[in-house]
């Protein structure tokens, strides 16, 4: 029994020195682990998704804006063409108005015609009755706007009124200044519907004796 010891005792300080050998598969490849550490990473896929998503939102934008920029565009062409429309229509009607003025004017001339032609009878009825139809007919006018031309004694202006006789006059200040009207002129707001007809004033240096 003695000797069965010894040899267990041997036996088990024997595998005690033995060096213990680790297995292939448990110990980590140190080339491996280095490659690892060194490689770049590669970026995970959902990042290209995202780049991709917000590259289409600005070009969304983008396009947003423009098409804001066109619709503020439109509406700018569409206000202006309505103002257009207006102002057109507005002076059509004017047009139309001083037409209308121009045939009542005409009657007033020949009232006045009239009334002139009367004589010794200007104080009657009949004369009275002409001359309250003619104050009528242009207190009617004067309501629609209607204003009469105050040419005499300002200088000649073709564009307000026709020159149909002449007049020598010494006065150097007289000169081309109208000095009498045969038909009165009248105006619509800015615009003259019936010239007047005018007598014009021309000097003409006195001779010396």
């Amino acid at each position: 029994m003695n000797g069965n010891s010894r040899t267990d005792d041997r036996s088990q300080e024997t595998q005690a020195q033995e060096p213990v050998v680790t297995s292939p598969e448990a110990a980590p490849d140190a080339s491996a682990q280095s490659a690892r550490t060194e490689s770049p990473q590669t970026p995970p896929e959902g990042s290209a998704e995202v780049e991709r998503l917000q590259a289409e939102l600005a070009s969304t934008r983008r396009r947003v804006d423009q098409l804001a920029r066109a619709y503020q565009e439109l509406e700018k062409d569409r206000e202006e063409f309505k103002q257009r429309l207006s102002r057109e229509r507005e002076r059509m009607l004017d047009v139309e108005r001083g037409k209308v003025a121009t045939m009542l004017l005409e009657a007033v001339d020949e009232l006045d015609l009239c009334l002139s032609m009367g004589g010794a009878e200007a104080s009657s009825g009949l004369a009275k009755g002409v001359k309250m139809i003619r104050d009528g007919l242009l207190g009617k006018l004067q309501q629609a706007g209607v204003e009469r031309l105050q040419l005499v004694g300002q200088p000649y202006d073709p564009n307000t009124a026709e020159a149909t006789d002449m007049e020598i006059t010494p006065n150097p200040e007289e000169d081309q200044r109208v000095v009498a009207e045969a038909r009165a002129g009248y105006r619509m707001k800015d615009r003259v519907i019936r010239p007047a007809r005018v007598k014009v004033a021309k000097y003409v240096a006195p001779a010396k004796a």
